[in-house]
């Protein structure tokens, strides 16, 4: 009972949201709130782990108005990690065609970027910027949350 009182005497507390981001040209077309399909292209897994942190209950990028969702015909864009293996060549095609437009793609890692370490491998088709156009780009080797968060509120204005 002493830890519900003291619950209710301190109330809610959060740190003050950084600074806002200079907002994409499309951050308008969008509304202000984003939905976003997650499209893992042969990643390590590492980039997921940051994502799953962004949008968890620490750095919660949901408060910005941007939300993951299951399906691309109910998104705004595409959340893409890793590079592009052979085999997800033509799914993530397939993929950025089912989301309706206007649509944003967010490349998340440096795999996606420049295919970092998987550069050069046999297995690669490229980054994902050689199959699909990319609005945005995530720097790091798993980029941090606060950037993913960053990413996201450039992508609604927020």
């Amino acid at each position: 009972m002493r830890l519900w009182r003291a619950i209710r005497r301190t109330g809610r507390t959060a740190e003050p949201a950084p600074p806002r981001p200079e907002p994409l040209p499309r951050a308008r077309e969008l509304g202000g709130s984003v939905q976003l399909r997650h499209v893992d292209a042969g990643s390590c897994n590492g980039c997921e782990i940051e994502i799953g942190a962004a949008f968890g209950a620490v750095y919660d990028a949901e408060r910005y108005g941007a939300r993951l969702v299951a399906s691309p015909r109910h998104a705004d864009g595409l959340l893409v990690t890793g590079p592009v293996t052979r085999n997800m060549t033509e799914p993530l095609k397939r993929t950025y065609e089912a989301v309706p437009r206007p649509r944003t793609v967010v490349a998340i890692g440096d795999c996606a970027r420049n295919c970092g370490v998987f550069a050069g491998a046999y297995g690669v088709t490229g980054p994902v910027r050689d199959v699909v156009p990319v609005d945005l780009e995530v720097p790091g080797c798993p980029p941090r949350p606060e950037a993913i968060v960053e990413a996201v509120r450039k992508l609604t204005g927020r």
